[in-house]
C-alpha cells in the first residue's frame, strides 16, 4: 500500500516537478504574475523576475503560459548557456523555424520579418527566457537590440527574463545600463514567511485530496526553520516526513516525523535563519565587486553613453557589434584598438585603425594607461578608471615613479639607445597585430 492510499490522497502533494495546479498564490507570487501579464497589454513590455532556486519561478511561468489567449504567440528558451548566434537560433526554433547554418544577419532578418508579420496579423509576440542568470553580457545585449524591433507605431516583441538572484546582480553592472533602461518592471521572489509557509503546505495537501489536517500544528515552526520558506525545500521536507509517518503507520505527521525526515536528509537549519546567508551574500558581493579591474566610460561630444567594467583580459574596441566595447561610428574601425588589462593595470594598443588612437594631442600605438586618462577615437572618448584595490594601484604608481627617476638618470647616448629599442618594439608589435588579423 502506497502512502497515497494510507493518507487518503489522490496524488502526491509535494512533487518537485512544477505543476500550475498546485501553485499557491502568496502576495508576492500574485504580484509577479501580474507583472508578467502586463507584458501582454503593454506594447513595450519588458519584465524581469528573479528568485532563489526553488522559489516557484518556473511554476509561475507555466501558470502564465497556460492562460494566454489565441492572439498571443510565445517562445520559451530555457537553455541559456549560448552564444549570441546560438541564442537567436534557439528563439527562432521555438517560433517554428529551422534557422541552422544561417549567418547572424540572416537570423536577425528572419526574426524581424516574423515579428512584423505577426503584428500585421494582430498577434502579440512574447519571448520568455528562463534560467536567464546564465546569459552572457553579449547575449543580454542581443536581447536589448531585438527588444527594440518596432513598426512605425510600437514595439513588436514583449520579453520576460526569469532567473536566480545572479541575474539581478548582472543587470546592475554598468555595462548593461542601456538594457536596464528598457526594463519596465522588476520583481524579486523571496522566501515564504512562517504564515505563508503553513498556508502553502495546507493548500498543496488540499489540492492533493487531503481531508482534515495531516500535519500537526507543532510541526510548522520546524519546517520553516529548516526550509527557510523556500517552496522546493518545503516540498522535499514534507514529502520525506509523510514517508516517515507512513513507515511508522501514523495517519498524521507529528514533530518526531519532521525530525526524522531532517535526519534522513542530513539537513541543518536553513542559512537564512542562522545569519550565514546574509554573511555569504556580503562575501559574494565583495568578491564580485573586486573581480573587475578596468572601468571604461564611453563618451561622445562630452555626453556619457556607457560605463563599463571588465575583469583582467583583452577588450576589443571597434564598430563591429561583437566587440566588448561597441562604438557605431564611421570614425571608428571595425577592430580599432585593444585594451589589455591585468594585475599591473591597463595597456591600450592601436590595431592598425584608420583614424588612430590619441592620448591628448599625441597619437600612440601602444600606451600604458593611468587612472583618469582620456583616449580619443575620432569624435569619441574612452575615459579609463583603475578599479584595482587602492594598495595595488599605489604600489604600481610608486614602481612607475621609480622607473621615471631611473630614466632621468640616463645620459644622452643611453637615451638614444632606449628610443631605438622602443621603435624596434613598436615595429614588432605592429607586425604581430597584422599577423593576428
Amino acid at each position: 500500500m502506497s502512502y497515497l492510499s494510507h493518507f487518503n490522497l489522490q496524488e502526491q502533494p509535494f512533487r518537485l516537478t512544477p505543476d500550475p495546479d498546485f501553485l499557491y498564490w502568496s502576495k508576492q507570487h500574485a504580484r509577479a504574475k501580474a507583472y508578467m501579464e502586463s507584458t501582454i497589454w503593454l506594447a513595450d513590455g519588458f519584465v524581469v523576475i528573479t528568485g532563489e532556486i526553488g522559489s516557484g519561478k518556473t511554476t509561475l511561468l507555466q501558470s502564465f503560459l497556460s492562460e494566454l489567449g489565441d492572439d498571443v504567440v510565445y517562445a520559451v528558451v530555457s537553455q541559456t548557456q549560448l552564444t549570441p548566434t546560438q541564442f537567436l537560433q534557439a528563439v527562432l526554433t521555438e517560433f517554428g523555424f529551422k534557422p541552422f547554418n544561417k549567418r547572424k544577419v540572416e537570423l536577425l532578418d528572419m526574426l524581424n520579418m516574423f515579428l512584423i508579420e505577426q503584428y500585421s496579423s494582430g498577434k502579440k509576440v512574447v519571448l520568455i527566457v528562463d534560467e536567464a542568470q546564465n546569459l552572457t553580457h553579449k547575449v543580454l545585449e542581443e536581447i536589448r537590440l531585438i527588444s527594440g524591433i518596432e513598426t512605425h507605431k510600437e514595439k513588436v516583441l514583449r520579453i520576460i527574463l526569469a532567473g536566480q538572484p545572479e541575474l539581478r546582480d548582472t543587470l546592475d553592472t554598468h555595462g548593461l545600463k542601456q538594457l536596464v533602461q528598457r526594463v519596465r518592471l522588476r520583481f524579486h521572489l523571496g522566501p515564504l514567511d512562517r504564515r505563508e509557509m503553513q498556508e502553502y503546505v495546507e493548500h498543496r495537501l488540499k489540492v492533493a485530496g487531503a481531508i482534515g489536517q495531516l500535519f500537526e500544528s507543532d510541526t510548522f515552526d520546524t519546517i520553516h526553520r529548516y526550509s527557510g520558506g523556500v517552496p522546493r525545500l518545503i516540498n522535499t521536507l514534507c514529502d520525506t516526513a509523510l514517508l516517515c509517518a507512513f513507515a511508522d503507520e501514523r495517519h498524521s505527521v507529528n514533530f518526531d516525523d519532521i525530525m526524522s525526515a531532517i535526519a534522513e536528509l542530513n539537513w541543518e537549519e536553513h542559512e537564512s535563519n542562522t545569519g550565514i546567508y546574509n554573511k555569504l551574500q556580503k562575501i559574494q558581493q565583495q568578491d564580485e565587486e573586486s573581480s573587475d579591474v578596468t572601468g571604461i566610460q564611453v563618451r561622445t561630444d562630452g555626453e556619457i553613453l556607457e560605463e563599463l567594467t571588465f575583469p583582467p583580459g583583452r577588450i576589443i574596441v571597434g564598430r563591429s557589434s561583437d566587440n566588448e566595447i561597441f562604438i557605431k561610428s564611421k570614425f571608428v574601425s571595425r577592430h580599432h584598438a585593444q585594451l589589455v588589462s591585468d594585475d599591473d593595470g591597463c595597456l591600450i594598443e592601436d590595431l592598425n585603425s584608420t583614424n588612430g588612437v590619441f592620448i591628448g594631442e599625441k597619437q600612440v600605438k601602444k600606451y600604458r594607461l593611468q587612472d583618469g586618462d582620456t583616449v580619443s577615437l575620432g569624435v569619441h572618448e574612452l575615459v579609463y578608471h583603475d578599479l584595482r584595490r587602492p594598495e595595488e594601484a599605489i604600489e604600481d604608481q610608486l614602481h612607475q615613479a621609480s622607473e621615471e627617476m631611473r630614466d632621468e638618470s640616463f645620459d644622452e647616448s643611453d637615451e638614444d639607445e632606449f628610443d631605438d629599442a622602443v621603435e624596434e618594439d613598436e615595429t614588432d608589435d605592429q607586425d604581430s597585430v597584422v599577423n593576428e588579423q
